[in-house]
C-alpha cells in the first residue's frame, strides 16, 4: 500500500529587539542565569505589562516578507498552563486576532517549485529555561529568556517530504535574517520548529493521526526525525503493533528516536481568554508602509543584483546570499573595490576554509571588508602575489591586521626583478636536471614542480608571471 506524508510547521522565531516584550530587561542571549530578570518577567503580581513597540514593527516586517495580510486591529490573549519555566502560569500570546494571516512562502526542491501557505503569524512571549543537573538530580530555572519577544509562524499542512520542510525553513530563515527580524540562530534557540506529522493512505482526504515533534533546532535532526516518525506511522498502520494517538513527542538525536511526552493538547486545554492587561494595537496603513520602506535588500533581491548587475555566476551568488553576514561582508568589499568575482572567490574559498578550520559559523565572523578590498587592490597592483596574499588574508581574519602595514613589516612585497628570478630559476634547473630533461622530452607537467622550486628559492615572493616566462625561456 502507498502512503502520503502530511506535515505542518509551527516555527518560533525570537525577535531582534534590545529588550523583552513587556519590560525593559535585556533580551540578549548568553548572559549568566537570571541576570536579565525583573519582578515583571519573573511573574510577580501587580506589575503592568508594557508592550514593546519594536516587537510589533518586526512582526509587521515578518508578515510583509512572507506575503501575509497585516491585521489593522490585533489583540493579546492569555494561554494558561503550568510549568516551572512559566512564572506567571500563563503565556501572553495571540489567538483571536493575530497580527498576520493568509501568507505564503515559495520554495524550490528537486521536485520543482511549490507554494507553502501560512495560516498566521502571531506575537507571543517566550518561556524561561529549565537547566537539569544530573549530578544532583535537580532542575534549576533560568528566567533570562522569559518574556523575550518572538513570533510563531504557523503553516498549513502543505508539506509532503523532508526536503520541502528543509527548503521552507532555509527560505524562512533567509527572509527573516535579511529583513532584520531575527538572527535565526538555531543553535541558540532563536529559531526552533515544531513539526506536526501524520501519514495517510495515498489518495485519502482525511488526515491521519497527528504527532507533534517539539522544539527542533537543527535541520539535520529535523530530517532524521521526519524519516523516523514517518516509518513509525507506516509500521503502525501496516502491522497494528502500535495504536497511534494524538500526542507530543521529544526527539533524541543521539539515539535517533522520538519518545512520547504527553497527549497533544487542544486549544480548549489552554483556556484561552483575552488579556485585559494589554491594550489592543491599531495598525494603520502609514505604519505598515513605513516598515516596508525601512526593509533592507532581501536575499532574493541581492541574488538578482549580484548576477545581473555584478555579473557573478549564479553559483557564487547563491552561496553569498545563503548568509546575511556573508553578503554584508561582500557588499562592504564592493563599496571599496570593483572586482566582484575576485571578492567572491576570497569569501567563498579562503574565508570558508579558515572558518571551517576554526570550527566557527559564518554568522560569528567579524572581518573588515575594507581591508579585504585593499588586499585585492595590492594583488591587482602586483605589490604582492597570490600566495603571499593568503598569509595577509589570514592575518586580516584572525588579528584584524592592516594589509599595507603587514606587507611592509614582514617584507612580503613581490619580487619582480627578472635578474634575481632568473638566477633562482637557473639554480632550480641545475639542481633538478632530470625534471628539466623530462620537460624537454615533452612532459610539460613537470614545469609546475620547477615553478615551485623557484618560488621556494625566492621565499614565495616572486612574480608568478615572470617566473613562468623565465622558466620557459631557459627550458627551451
Amino acid at each position: 500500500m502507498k502512503y502520503e506524508l502530511v506535515m505542518g510547521l509551527e516555527v518560533h522565531v525570537e525577535l531582534a529587539t534590545e529588550s523583552k516584550l513587556f519590560c525593559s530587561c535585556s533580551a540578549k542571549f548568553g548572559a549568566d542565569a537570571n541576570e536579565h530578570v525583573c519582578p515583571a518577567c519573573c511573574g510577580m503580581p501587580g506589575l503592568p505589562a508594557v508592550l514593546n513597540r519594536r516587537a510589533i514593527e518586526l512582526a509587521i516586517a515578518a508578515g510583509i516578507v512572507t506575503n501575509c495580510e497585516i491585521s489593522r486591529y490585533t489583540t493579546f490573549d492569555k494561554k494558561n498552563y503550568f510549568y516551572p519555566d512559566l512564572p506567571t502560569g500563563y503565556q501572553i500570546t495571540q489567538l483571536f486576532n493575530p497580527i498576520c494571516t493568509n501568507g505564503h512562502i515559495d520554495i524550490e526542491t528537486q521536485e520543482g517549485k511549490k507554494s507553502i501557505r501560512i495560516k498566521q503569524i502571531h506575537v507571543e512571549e517566550d518561556a524561561g529555561k529549565l537547566v537539569h543537573d544530573t549530578a544532583s538530580g535537580t532542575s534549576l530555572v533560568d528566567y533570562n529568556r522569559a518574556s523575550v519577544p518572538l513570533v510563531e509562524v504557523v503553516s498549513m499542512p502543505d508539506f509532503r517530504s523532508a526536503d520541502e520542510v528543509i527548503a521552507y525553513l532555509e527560505k524562512l530563515r533567509a527572509l527573516l535574517t535579511f529583513a532584520g527580524v531575527s538572527d535565526c540562530r538555531m543553535q541558540e534557540g532563536s529559531m526552533r520548529a515544531d513539526i506536526n506529522i501524520s501519514v495517510r493512505e495515498a489518495g485519502a482526504e482525511e488526515l491521519g493521526t497527528r504527532a507533534e515533534i517539539k522544539n527542533m533546532n537543527s535541520l539535520k535532526a529535523i530530517a532524521r526525525a521526519i524519516e523516523f516518525e514517518t516509518q513509525r506511522h507506516i509500521d503502525a498502520l501496516e502491522t497494528g503493533c502500535e495504536v497511534l494517538v494524538q500526542e507530543t513527542h521529544r526527539w533524541d538525536d543521539n539515539r535517533g528516536e522520538s519518545f512520547s511526552m504527553r497527549e497533544k493538547e487542544n486549544a480548549t486545554d489552554y483556556r484561552y481568554f483575552p488579556n485585559p492587561d494589554v491594550m489592543p494595537v491599531n495598525i494603520d496603513e502609514g505604519w505598515i508602509e513605513r516598515v516596508r520602506a525601512s526593509l533592507p535588500e532581501l536575499a532574493h533581491e541581492k541574488l538578482e543584483r549580484y548576477t545581473s548587475e555584478l555579473g557573478l555566476p549564479e553559483y557564487d551568488s547563491r552561496i553569498l546570499t545563503s548568509s546575511k553576514r556573508l553578503s554584508d561582508i561582500f557588499d562592504e568589499i564592493m563599496r571599496h573595490c570593483d572586482s566582484p568575482k575576485e571578492a567572491s572567490n576570497w569569501l567563498i574559498v579562503e574565508l570558508m576554509n579558515v572558518i571551517k578550520t576554526d570550527g566557527k559559523s559564518v554568522e560569528d565572523v567579524s572581518v573588515d571588508g575594507r581591508k579585504i578590498a585593499r588586499l585585492i587592490k595590492l594583488i591587482e597592483d602586483k605589490v604582492i602575489n597570490r600566495g603571499q596574499a593568503k598569509k595577509v588574508f589570514f592575518e586580516i581574519y584572525s588579528k584584524d591586521a592592516d594589509p599595507d602595514a603587514y606587507v611592509k613589516d614582514h617584507g612580503l612585497a613581490m619580487l619582480s626583478d627578472e635578474g634575481a628570478i632568473r638566477s633562482a630559476a637557473e639554480k632550480a634547473l641545475l639542481e633538478n636536471p632530470k625534471s628539466a630533461a623530462e620537460y624537454r622530452a615533452g612532459n610539460e607537467k613537470v614545469v609546475g614542480f620547477l615553478f615551485g622550486k623557484v618560488m621556494r628559492e625566492t621565499g614565495g615572493k616572486a612574480d608568478p608571471s615572470v617566473v613562468s616566462s623565465v622558466l620557459k625561456e631557459l627550458l627551451s
